[in-house]
């Protein structure tokens, strides 16, 4: 199992920032970007970095994933959009990741390594690369000690739902609340596949070589769209399956950009997701931006259509998610004033001055 093929997309998002841009050139974005967001605000401060953000069923909270000070990995945190306090809902030790709302919102998903019998040697490395400066630098491991949770929103009742030898993560729900699709390398490459809500019943809808990752249910539960390498490594393009694992739909086939972290608008009827010219590999020309992607379902079969340029910012803008009644869009960006990753807010004005909603 490859244990850096995100290393490559991500390391660009991380790594290259705006900074020495000229100020038109943020005027002609935000121009640009007016059509389709407005009342943008950072949500998230306090924190090193955060990032990866989904909504509470009502659109009031949000649960993400931010390195907490001092501590060298992500944890989780649940912040309410009012009060703007995160408050830590996992164990606080071990890598943490993919965070998610049960549908009645008591509970929350996320994915964790803390049973690491040698967590403190994997603290102890982590640590040791920050000392010598590699703090900054983002590569997603596939920590083997990773497995699917479930906890109360207050923090409490832990309770274990994988424990396959290898990694699961990525995990969320159906919008019934009755399924999770996740990733998984318990068969020894990173595919998809479905448990029921309390993890029994797992079945596998996935399995091709490379990379399969990022799942979510689209809002009828009828398919999943996720990213995957299997074209070429490290060039993640976007693809869609059926929930039961017969049918597979290529939608990106664009081999110089990395397109990944989908995720569906509550109508269904497009997605929105980052995508980075690599044309000519990482850089600072390869910053991801935001796109929407129109979804054709002819005779019960997904196909990709119109693709529209979302944000244009000289920041990196990433895993963008839609609130449960499609008015906004929250997403990573490296658009704040000290260019750190953080959470970002924008009403989605798709649909007004002549769009098409």
């Amino acid at each position: 199992m490859r244990t850096s093929i995100l290393t490559a997309t991500l390391l660009t998002f991380f790594s290259f920032t705006s900074a020495g841009y000229a100020e038109e050139a943020k005027e002609t974005a935000a121009n640009k970007e007016s059509k389709y967001l407005s009342n943008i605000r950072q949500v998230t401060s306090g924190l090193p970095r955060a990032g990866e953000g989904y909504f509470s069923p009502d659109g009031k909270s949000i649960i993400y994933q931010a390195y907490p000070v001092g501590y060298p990995f992500y944890q989780i945190y649940v912040q309410d959009l009012e009060n703007g306090k995160p408050r830590r809902i996992s164990p606080g030790r071990g890598r943490t990741t993919c965070s998610y709302f049960s549908v009645d919102g008591k509970s929350l998903l996320f994915a964790s390594s803390h049973s690491d019998p040698r967590l403190d040697v994997t603290e102890k490395k982590a640590r040791d690369l920050a000392a010598q400066g590699g703090s900054r630098r983002y590569q997603w491991d596939f920590d083997p000690h990773m497995d699917i949770y479930t906890v109360a929103l207050d923090g409490t009742g832990l309770k274990r739902l994988t424990d396959a030898p290898g990694y699961d993560a990525e995990g969320s729900y159906s919008s019934d609340g009755k399924q999770i699709v996740f990733t998984s390398s318990r068969d020894g490459d990173p595919d998809l596949y479905i448990m029921d809500a309390d993890g029994t019943n797992v079945r596998q809808i996935t399995n091709k070589d490379g990379y399969d990752g990022g799942p979510f249910f689209s809002p009828d539960n009828k398919w999943v769209i996720f990213r995957s390498d299997r074209q070429k490594e490290h060039m993640l393009q976007l693809f869609a399956v059926s929930a039961d694992g017969k049918t597979e739909v290529q939608l990106t086939d664009n081999l110089n950009q990395v397109n990944w972290c989908p995720y569906f608008h509550p109508s269904g009827d497009y997605l929105v997701w980052a995508g980075a010219d690599y044309s000519q590999g990482p850089g600072p020309k390869s910053k991801f931006q935001l796109f929407t992607l129109e979804l054709k379902n002819e005779n019960g079969k997904l196909s990709a259509g119109d693709i529209t340029q979302v944000t244009h910012e000289l920041s990196q803008d990433v895993l963008p998610v839609f609130s449960p009644d499609g008015t906004k869009l929250m997403w990573t960006s490296t658009r704040s004033e000290d260019e750190t990753s953080q959470l970002w807010i924008g009403d989605w004005v798709r649909g007004q001055k002549g769009q098409k909603q």
